[in-house]
């Protein structure tokens, strides 16, 4: 039987979510009929349990030091231990001595640290965790810091953002191997979306809020979500808001890290990818439904966010949830 030899490598206080999220996915395709069969371990430095942060304990299966290519996909997983691990020679010069013996090497979240510190993502573009991306950047300049993507693929090397963006990451690994086919079906029973394009924003109107703390802001916040298409420039906001342009931009800036104008594209933008996928509306109706007016505003907006254009975002999606 023709075999793929993986290896994550984990270390102390490594996520757990960023472990399962890449060898769930892979045993899975392999139910599936992976061809050839992922053969998938954990290796640990000394091959010793590893403690995750989340206090669970993982018994790894391989000793760092003891693995020995040829391997087709090496993975550095994340978790609140990279720090050390980055620090760590005997980690990094193990990481790098088996980059040179496998087909491609990926990182997870903050697995990206350890990469960068074996020199594997010098010249590259790179992707991480978007809370420690100016942390990256800031170390290792050489490295192309992209927060944006939930993964980036440059040459053999992918990195991915944080955690449930492994899950990303490993399905299209799955694509790249074995089809569309394998990868839809992995993607159905893990009950995951398949597949979120690897320049999907990591942060989402749907997933972040603000400070709740500060209630004329999540008012203003869900004011913009409920009125999609009335005028959401920045002085109607503030006069339904009863505060100054001037102040509803300071708040803000302080508690979401835009300005008004820029929250309001980007909900419209992920409202509007939200209607392609689910419903069969034209483009003209969602732009207005959106906000948008035209459907080349639309296209523009679109083109800026996810950087593909409505019609392409609507077909790929379309065709990978089948």
């Amino acid at each position: 039987m023709d075999v793929r030899r993986v290896v994550v490598v984990a270390y102390e206080a490594a996520s757990l979510l960023d472990l399962a999220c890449v060898t769930s996915t892979l045993e899975e395709a392999n139910w599936h009929g992976a061809a050839p069969y992922y053969e998938v371990r954990v290796a640990a430095p000394g091959g010793n349990p590893v403690t995750c942060g989340t206090g669970l304990t993982v018994q790894a299966q391989l000793p760092l030091e003891r693995v020995t290519g040829p391997l087709d996909t090496l993975v550095v997983c994340g978790g609140i231990g990279f720090e050390d691990a980055a620090a760590n020679p005997s980690v990094v010069g193990h990481v790098r001595r088996l980059s040179r013996e496998s087909r491609r090497v990926a990182s997870v979240c903050t697995g990206a640290f350890v990469l960068a510190a074996a020199g594997l993502l010098d010249g590259r573009r790179a992707t991480t965790h978007w809370r420690v991306a100016g942390e990256l950047a800031g170390r290792h300049p050489e490295v192309a810091v992209d927060p944006g993507p939930i993964f980036l693929r440059d040459g053999d090397v992918a990195t991915s953002a944080g955690v449930t963006a492994a899950l990303d990451l490993t399905l299209a690994l799955v694509e790249e191997d074995n089809g569309p086919d394998l990868s839809r079906t992995v993607a159905r029973h893990l009950v995951t979306y398949l597949q979120r394009p690897g320049n999907q924003a990591q942060m989402s109107m749907f997933v972040a809020s603000p400070s709740p703390a500060d209630t004329l802001v999540k008012r203003t916040v869900e004011h913009i979500g409920g009125h999609l298409a009335d005028d959401l420039s920045t002085a109607a906001l503030a006069a339904s808001a009863g505060v100054s342009e001037r102040h509803l931009t300071r708040l803000f800036l302080r508690h979401l890290g835009r300005t008004p104008g820029r929250y309001v594209r980007q909900a419209r933008a992920e409202a509007a990818a939200h209607l392609l996928v689910s419903t069969s509306l034209p483009m003209a109706s969602i732009a207005a439904r959106c906000g948008f007016g035209t459907a080349e505003t639309l296209r523009q907006a679109f083109l800026d966010r996810y950087g593909t254009s409505p019609s392409r975002y609507r077909l790929t999606q379309r065709s990978a949830l089948g």
